[in-house]
C-alpha cells in the first residue's frame, strides 16, 4: 500500500528559481530507473515464484518504484518544460532489458538476491537523502524526502525477508559479502547511464556508457557527504551480518568517502575532456 500520492505533493510550490541546473539530469534519469520498477517485480516473482507472501510484497514494492518515477519525472516536467517524460522513458524501456525469463536468481539464491535488493534500496535510500538535504526547491526537496523514507522501508522489507531465507539456505558470510559487494560494483553498469542517455541526450546521439555514466555520476556524487556514507555503509554492514555502528563500520565509511571523492574527480575531469556537445544535449 502506498504511503503518499504524487497528486500529494505540494506542486503549486514549484520555484523555478530554486532549481540547480546540475540537479535536473540526475532527477530525469532516475525517473526513468524508478519507473521501471514493474519489469523488476516480474523478474522477483518469478525467482520467489512459490512464495506469496514475497510476491505480495514485489507487487507493493514497485508500485511504489513506479510513483517514485513518476513523481519525479512530473517535477523534472516542471523544471524543464520542454522534456517529453513519456517519450524518454519509452527510449528507455525498448533499449534496457532485464531477463524477465528467469526462474532463479543471478545472485546464486534467494538469499544472495534479498541481500542484493538491500544494497540497492541502502543506495537509493541516502542518494534521495543527499538530494533533498542539497536542494532549495521546495517541490524537489519533498519528493526526495518521501521517495527517500519509502526506500528506507524497502530495504527493511527485503532484510526481513532475506533473514527468513538465510535460515533456510545457510548463506555463508564470505558469501553474502561478495554478493554485497558485486552489486556495489554494478551501480555503474548501463542501467543508469542508458537512463542518463534516454532521458537527457537527443535521439541523435549514439550512446556511449562512458560519456554518460560520467555525466551522470561526475554530478551524482558531488551531492554526497560524508553522513550519508556513513549511514549507507552501516546499512550495508548490517544486510551481511556485521556490527552496523561499530569501529569497523566508521572505518569503511571514511574509505568509501575517500574513494568517492577520488572518483568523482575523475569523472568531472573526463566531462570536461568531452567536446560540449557531447556531454548533454537536452532532449526535445
Amino acid at each position: 500500500m502506498k504511503h503518499w500520492r504524487v497528486e500529494q505533493v505540494s506542486w503549486d510550490r514549484f520555484d523555478p528559481s530554486k532549481v540547480d541546473p546540475e540537479i535536473i539530469p540526475l532527477v530525469k534519469a532516475a525517473a526513468m530507473v524508478e519507473r521501471n520498477g514493474d519489469d523488476y517485480a516480474i523478474y522477483l516473482k518469478r525467482v520467489f515464484a512459490g512464495d506469496p507472501d514475497f510476491s505480495r510484497a514485489a507487487d507493493n514494492w514497485a508500485e511504489e518504484e513506479i510513483q517514485h518515477g513518476d513523481a519525479l519525472g512530473q517535477w523534472a516536467s516542471l523544471a524543464d518544460p520542454g522534456w517529453d517524460y513519456a517519450a524518454a522513458f519509452a527510449r528507455y524501456r525498448a533499449g534496457y532489458k532485464i531477463d524477465l525469463d528467469a526462474d532463479a536468481s543471478i545472485r546464486g539464491s534467494r538469499t544472495g538476491e534479498l541481500i542484493a535488493r538491500c544494497i540497492v534500496e541502502t543506495g537509493t535510500s541516502s542518494y534521495y537523502t543527499a538530494l533533498a538535504e542539497a536542494t532549495e526547491e521546495p517541490c524537489l526537496q519533498q519528493v526526495c524526502k518521501l521517495i527517500a523514507a519509502d526506500e528506507y522501508r524497502h530495504f527493511k522489507l527485503f532484510y526481513d525477508h532475506m533473514k527468513r531465507y538465510l535460515a533456510r539456505e545457510d548463506l555463508s558470510f564470505v558469501s553474502r559479502l561478495r554478493v554485497a559487494a558485486g552489486r556495489v560494483g554494478e551501480s555503474e553498469d548501463d542501467e543508469l547511464a542508458y537512463a542518463f542517455h534516454c532521458a537527457n541526450e537527443a535521439p541523435s546521439i549514439v550512446y556511449s556508457h562512458d560519456r554518460c555514466i560520467a555525466g551522470y555520476m561526475g554530478r551524482a556524487m558531488g551531492f554526497y557527504r560524508p553522513r550519508h556514507l556513513e549511514r549507507g555503509m552501516g546499512m550495508i554492514f548490517k544486510a551481511v551480518g556485521l556490527e552496523p555502528r561499530g569501529r569497523l563500520s566508521r572505518v569503511a565509511a571514511r574509505g568509501a568517502w575517500r574513494l568517492m571523492c577520488w572518483r568523482r574527480d575523475r569523472y568531472r575531469e573526463a566531462l570536461r575532456q568531452m567536446a560540449p556537445p557531447a556531454v548533454l544535449a537536452q532532449a526535445a
